[in-house]
C-alpha cells in the first residue's frame, strides 16, 4: 500500500500543478477526494489490512489527503490571481483616447413636463412668475386666508426654520407656490395673468409623496372673469397636455381657504392590468384643485373684491409626469439614477411647443 500511496501522490500533485483553469482543478479534486475518489478508495482499503499495519497506514493516508488539499488550495489561488490579471489587462481603459461621440444628457421628466405646462398656458396668455423657496407666515398662510388653527400650519406638515423674519415671525419652506401670487399682486397693478411653477416642501414620504416636489399654480385677476372662464381654461389645458380630445372632465365642489367657490377637477380614465390610462373610461381621477379667488385674499393685497375678481388653480407637476409617462414611483424622480433618466428622460433642445408637439 505504501508504494501505491507514493505513486498516487506523485500523480495527483503533477496533475494539480498542470491544471490550466479552475474547472480542471475542480475535476482533479473530485477525482482525488470525492466520495468515489482515488484517495478515498485508498483510505477505505486500510480496513482490510492486518491490525498491526492499520495505524501506520491510516497516518500515511491522512498525510496524503492533507498534501493534496494544500496543493489544490495553492493552485486555486494561483489560477484566481492569473484570471484576475487577465481580466484587468483586458478591461483596462486607455484614458488618452478621445471619448466616444454619443449623447449622454437627458432632460428630466419634471423639467420636460414643466416646459409642456408653460408652453400650453403661455399660449393662453399666462406669464411665468417666480418667488423664494423660504417664505414667511404672512405670504404662505395669512394672506391666503389660512387661519391660525389650520392643520397646514402644524409642525407635522410644514418645515419651519429656526430663523425669524424682520417682524419676529417664523420662516418656513413654502408649502405651495401660492405665495408667488401674493407677491405678484402686492408688487403690481391688476389685471394679472400668471403661472408660478417651482419647488414646494411638505413633511411626507411614500410612493406618491416626497418632502420636496413641484407645483404650478395659476392666477387670473380682472374685472369680468367668472367660473365659466376657469372651467374652459382647465378643460383646454388637460386636453392639450395629454394630447387627447376625448378626455371627459368633471368639477366637484371642494374647499380651499383661498378660493370660494372651490372645486376639484377630475378627468376620465380606465384602470386594468396594473395600468391607469387617462381618457375615455369608466372611472375618474382627481387632477387638480381650483376656484374663484376668495374676497379675503383680494383684500389682503389691497384689491377691492367688488371691482376685481378672478380664478386660481394648482396642480402637481410630478404627478402629471407620472400619469402621462407611466412612471410608477414618485421617489425615483429624486434618486439620481442615470439608468432611470436614460429610460424616462428626453432629448435635449427638443423643446415642447403647442404647434410642434409637446412630447416628441
Amino acid at each position: 500500500m505504501e508504494q501505491e500511496r507514493e505513486r498516487l501522490e506523485a500523480e495527483l500533485l503533477a496533475a494539480i500543478a498542470a491544471a490550466g483553469d479552475l474547472r480542471g482543478l475542480e475535476e482533479i479534486r473530485v477525482r482525488a477526494l470525492g466520495r468515489k475518489g482515488e484517495v478515498t478508495a485508498l483510505a477505505k482499503a486500510v480496513g482490510r489490512l492486518p491490525v498491526e499495519q492499520r495505524r501506520a497506514a491510516g497516518r500515511a493516508i491522512n498525510a496524503l489527503k492533507r498534501n493534496i488539499e494544500e496543493a489544490i488550495t495553492r493552485r486555486r489561488e494561483e489560477l484566481e490571481r492569473i484570471e484576475l490579471e487577465r481580466r484587468l489587462a483586458g478591461e483596462r481603459i486607455d484614458v488618452s483616447l478621445p471619448p466616444r461621440p454619443r449623447p449622454e444628457g437627458r432632460v428630466h421628466p419634471v423639467s420636460q413636463v414643466t416646459e409642456e405646462i408653460v408652453a400650453i398656458l403661455a399660449d393662453m396668455g399666462f406669464a411665468v412668475a417666480e418667488g423664494p423657496d423660504v417664505e414667511d407666515d404672512f405670504h404662505n398662510f395669512t394672506a391666503l386666508n389660512i387661519p391660525p388653527e389650520h392643520p397646514a400650519r402644524q409642525m407635522q406638515d410644514t418645515f419651519f426654520l429656526e430663523a425669524e423674519d424682520e417682524k419676529g415671525g417664523p420662516l418656513l419652506l413654502r408649502t405651495h407656490t401660492s405665495p408667488v401670487q401674493i407677491r405678484t399682486m402686492l408688487a403690481g397693478k391688476p389685471p394679472f395673468r400668471i403661472i408660478a411653477p417651482g419647488r414646494v416642501y411638505r413633511r411626507d414620504y411614500d410612493m406618491t409623496h416626497t418632502p420636496m416636489f413641484h407645483q404650478v399654480e395659476g392666477l387670473l385677476i380682472d374685472r369680468r372673469t367668472h367660473m365659466g372662464h376657469l372651467k374652459g381654461c382647465l378643460i383646454d389645458f388637460v386636453r392639450a397636455f395629454f394630447e387627447r380630445d376625448d378626455i371627459p372632465v368633471r368639477f366637484r365642489p371642494s374647499f380651499f381657504p383661498f378660493t370660494e367657490p372651490s372645486a376639484e377637477m377630475d378627468v376620465g380614465c380606465r384602470r386594468g392590468e396594473g395600468q391607469l390610462v387617462v381618457g375615455a373610461g369608466d372611472d375618474w381621477l382627481e387632477i387638480l384643485g381650483c376656484g374663484m379667488v376668495h374676497p379675503a385674499v383680494l383684500r389682503e393685497v389691497g384689491l377691492d373684491p367688488d371691482v376685481w375678481q378672478g380664478f386660481a388653480f394648482g396642480l402637481g407637476i410630478d404627478r402629471l409626469a407620472m400619469l402621462k409617462y407611466g412612471i410608477p414611483d414618485l421617489r425615483t424622480f429624486f434618486e439620481g439614477d442615470l439608468r432611470w433618466l436614460r429610460h424616462y428622460g428626453f432629448v435635449p433642445l427638443d423643446l415642447p411647443t403647442t404647434y410642434g408637439g409637446l412630447s416628441r
